[in-house]
């Protein structure tokens, strides 16, 4: 394999579009009161893609680093298989971090140009965002070793995103906008869950006590099914209750598929876990495009 082919590889390039999820629909929801500016609807992409990439990175680092993925089920991990040193991928960390930093600047100077206040907010904000895609697996006091992965995917895919976000357009707080911020946060939730299944015997057997590797696969399943159905009572909620389009309604229908992934898991065989990763991954994508379409028809 080419060093640029293993240097894709370590990146995941199939995990972006679950962290453009949030931005896309936050630029949805401000659009349809009126608010949309094409400059920072790019910057906040690639600015969202920079995170990734760089929590991407951190983990293969950080996992690697513990011996973690010795045993994993998923994609292989550059750090652990040999292709990339440590010293290779630290240094592709610091540069990522001076990347994202320079992102998020160009983001707030387009959305803030006086740079008041809320400039340095938004800053204080992006660099907590930069220190939690480091700190997943990276250090001894590793959050998603501690079974609070969840929480601040929560925080970043879902409320940071989405209110985030809007906020930049419309430059005012709106507390429904929490609702949809939430639902979306908790289908990127799912996704981790999915991962932390897959991986559960392996992350008990390495000391990374996960929120699934806590609650047992029986409870983790159940947890799986609950936070997919809130998610969907909270559109659904807030499509009664904000309601621009009837079209609206029709693009909670992905959630049918999502649905229909939690009877097709099977304990025991990995495979069936690598499938629903993509798929509910893919698919709040999906659901958030629509919806931010039919916000707007």
């Amino acid at each position: 394999m080419s060093k640029w082919k293993v240097w894709l590889s370590a990146m995941r390039l199939r995990t972006l579009p679950l962290s453009l999820a949030g931005i896309i629909l936050g630029t949805g929801l401000a659009a349809a009161e009126g608010f949309f500016d094409i400059k920072i609807f790019v910057w906040a992409v690639w600015t969202a893609v920079s995170y990734q990439i760089l929590s991407n990175l951190a983990n293969d680092y950080g996992d690697g680093l513990k011996g973690t993925d010795k045993n994993r089920v998923g994609p292989q991990r550059v750090v652990q298989s040999g292709l990339v040193s440590r010293d290779e991928m630290k240094k592709a960390l610091i540069i990522n971090v001076i990347i994202a930093l320079i992102l998020t600047v160009l983001l707030l100077k387009t959305a803030f140009p006086e740079a008041g206040i809320i400039f340095y907010v938004y800053l204080v904000l992006g660099l907590f965002a930069i220190w939690a895609a480091l700190k997943y697996t990276v250090g001894k006091h590793a959050y998603g070793y501690m079974g609070l992965g969840d929480l601040f995917v929560l925080i970043f895919f879902g409320w940071v995103a989405v209110i985030g976000v809007y906020f930049l357009y419309v430059k005012q707080w709106d507390q429904m906008i929490f609702l949809p911020a939430t639902a979306i946060g908790l289908l990127s939730v799912s996704v981790l869950n999915i991962n932390n299944m897959r991986d559960l015997e392996n992350d008990r057997k390495a000391g990374k006590i996960t929120l699934a590797v806590q609650l047992g696969r029986t409870s983790a399943e159940k947890y799986q099914r609950a936070i997919i159905i809130l998610s969907f009572l909270l559109m659904l909620y807030f499509t009664i209750e904000r309601l621009h389009s009837f079209w609206q309604f029709s693009a909670l229908a992905v959630y049918v598929p999502l649905f229909i992934h939690l009877f097709k898991l099977r304990p025991g065989e990995p495979l069936t876990y690598n499938k629903a990763l993509k798929q509910v991954s893919l698919l709040t994508f999906l659901f958030s495009v629509v919806y931010a379409i039919t916000l707007n028809l």
